[in-house]
């Protein structure tokens, strides 16, 4: 079965995850279709606004399936995750054409990582929004990711919702400028979104668009001895073996 499935119709592409079994769960092989999908998009006018998705109904996507990070040992496995991570999000950021993510229901890690990616994001009253980690895998966030929140959201509001690990819920979101609009239906809504999109001049909005993303990264810093730090520890090994037990993790700071 296909992880991810990609179409084109009257101008706009849809891009699903295609795990609702799982919520979504994100393998490596579904962050490379992303990045693929983003970084190949023609510019001919063909494919004019890009909606992401998840299946099911219940998630857009809740993070990076677990299973994958028990081969990690060193912190070479761990600069090399977040170069794959940040080269999706960089080609969701770069796409050539408006990105909008309709949420619906959990939209966690990984998953929260690419939304807060996209251009626009839209969400239903299900949404549960976050970065869980301090209280499930006891890694971390790069630091180009934790830019990313901190311009959707403010500083305060990330420290805080990083550090109790909570979940927002859509009404929060929606007042805290995380989300655009809360709707019944995130899919049909985000259609006629891109509707409206794709009548709208091009080259403004990918002017647009780059701009923004250049400013992003204007001050980016280097991050990889906190990356080292969090993916080589005892702790992140016990927070995959507790997660995947579904028991609480007894955490060292090891």
């Amino acid at each position: 079965m296909n992880e991810t499935s990609y179409t084109v119709r009257d101008g706009i592409g849809t891009f699903s995850f295609e795990r609702p079994e799982s919520r979504n769960a994100l393998t490596f092989a579904m962050y490379d279709a992303v990045r693929e999908t983003c970084s190949t998009l023609p510019q001919d006018g063909s494919v004019k606004a890009l909606i992401l998705r998840g299946a099911g109904g219940k998630a857009f996507a809740a993070g990076t399936d677990m299973k994958q990070f028990r081969a990690f040992e060193t912190a070479e496995d761990a600069w090399a995750y977040e170069e794959r991570i940040e080269a999706v999000l960089e080609a969701v950021e770069r796409c050539p054409v408006p990105t909008i993510a309709a949420i619906a229901g959990a939209c966690t890690g990984g998953g929260a990582g690419i939304a807060a990616a996209c251009d626009i994001r839209i969400a239903t009253p299900a949404l549960r929004f976050g970065f869980p980690i301090a209280r499930t895998l006891g890694n971390c966030l790069s630091v180009s990711n934790l830019a990313r929140l901190r311009g959707l959201i403010g500083h305060g509001r990330v420290t805080e919702l990083l550090l109790t690990a909570r979940l927002v819920g859509a009404e929060e979101a929606l007042a805290a400028g995380l989300v655009s609009e809360i709707v019944d239906d995130a899919d049909v809504r985000a259609a006629e979104l891109a509707t409206t999109l794709s009548a709208h001049a091009p080259l403004t909005m990918r002017a647009t668009k780059e701009g923004l993303r250049r400013l992003k990264v204007a001050g980016r810093v280097d991050d990889r001895d906190l990356v080292a730090l969090c993916y080589t520890s005892r702790d992140f090994k016990e927070g995959i073996e507790a997660f995947l037990g579904k028991r609480q993790p007894m955490w060292t700071g090891t």
